[in-house]
């Protein structure tokens, strides 16, 4: 499995991996029951520490993607199509709440942030 990490960017690179996976789970890519790469193998692939792929794949088992099986391995969740849509609504909620607290502390009207929005929405397509 191929996972691009960046080690300037500003994310970390547990949240890179993280992203990377639920993205794929998210879009099907990996299907419920797969198999998640074993922690050591993806570290190794990735030239990563044991602790960095360890710290992505317990954010996808508490985010409700993965499954942990002990002695098994991180298996992709099985779950229904709108509870996948709820917990994203409820992160991007998450987001947008901290997005306008930080605009209002450096006084970004909410003019500017709602085209700061539009204008992420049409880079990330």
């Amino acid at each position: 499995m191929h996972i691009p990490i960046d080690p300037s960017a500003p994310a970390p690179i547990y949240a890179q991996i993280r992203i990377h996976l639920s993205e794929a789970i998210l879009r099907g890519d990996l299907a419920p029951g797969e198999a998640l790469p074993s922690i050591r193998t993806l570290a190794r692939d990735l030239r990563v520490s044991v602790i960095t792929t360890t710290r992505a794949y317990n954010e996808l088992v508490a985010d409700g993607l993965a499954d942990a099986v002990r002695g098994k391995g991180v298996f992709v969740r099985a779950q229904a199509a709108q509870q996948v849509r709820d917990r994203s609504l409820e992160r991007i909620d998450a987001a947008l709440t901290e997005a306008v607290r930080i605009a209002r502390t450096t006084g970004v009207s909410p003019a500017e942030l709602q085209d700061r929005l539009a204008r992420a929405c049409q880079e990330v397509r």
